[in-house]
């Protein structure tokens, strides 16, 4: 399925999730689901990081894939690979849309953790299925069709509301910080003003995704 996507599906640099980075020293920074490597390479360049590894599912042509300055680009399923990551090991994980993909994202942020170094953060961003468009379209029209990308993308394999991304990360070892709603990043629009005439009351539904920043506490 992954053949058939456009290829700016994979190229595009997050800035969101980079904006979100702790402050302070140089990171070591994986990212899963890393596409084209571009995101990684963007944040050596800020001096966010100085150490880079991606883990992609395709290799691709034209990307930064096997560009000199990232350190380790992997190749393949990671939910499959035996992945040489130490304990304790990474500052930062980035998760741009990818747990939704897994078929068990539990157990893959339980492995994410075990990677972090305590006090080290996940950094993701997960579509929420209870944004308003995709309830009436099950609710009203009574269909669950898939769409070639967005909140229901054929290729989704769980679906998540906030409740449920939250416990995700905090029934497998990580207390979440940050909740960011894709409309605090918009900052403008239709469903932004509609969200503060309403004062925030119909929020969770007006969102499309949410950006989420985990922590993995220090150690005692």
């Amino acid at each position: 399925m992954y053949d058939m996507k456009k290829e700016d599906y994979f190229t595009h640099c997050r800035m969101d999730m980079l904006g979100v980075i702790p402050p302070g020293d140089k990171k070591k920074i994986l990212e899963i689901g890393a596409g084209t490597g571009v995101t990684l390479l963007q944040a050596k360049a800020l001096g966010l990081a100085d150490e880079i590894v991606g883990v992609e599912l395709v290799p691709l042509e034209k990307s930064c894939q096997r560009h000199p300055d990232m350190d380790q680009f992997i190749i393949g399923d990671v939910e499959r690979l035996d992945l040489p990551f130490r304990e304790d090991y990474f500052d930062v994980i980035l998760c741009g849309d990818v747990l939704e993909h897994l078929v068990d994202p539990w157990r893959m942020v339980r492995r994410l953790a075990a990677w972090l170094k305590p006090g080290g953060c996940l950094i993701a961003s997960i579509p929420n299925v209870r944004e308003i468009k995709t309830v009436l379209k099950i609710v009203l029209k009574g269909n669950f069709r898939y769409d070639s990308a967005g909140i229901m993308d054929r290729t989704h394999l769980r679906f998540f509301c906030k409740r449920d991304m939250l416990d995700l990360f905090e029934q497998n070892g990580l207390d979440v910080l940050r909740t960011i709603s894709n409309l605090e990043l918009l900052g403008k629009g239709k469903r932004v003003l509609l969200n503060r005439l309403t004062l925030g009351a119909l929020s969770e539904f007006l969102e499309g995704e949410y950006l989420m920043v985990a922590r993995k506490p220090e150690r005692r």
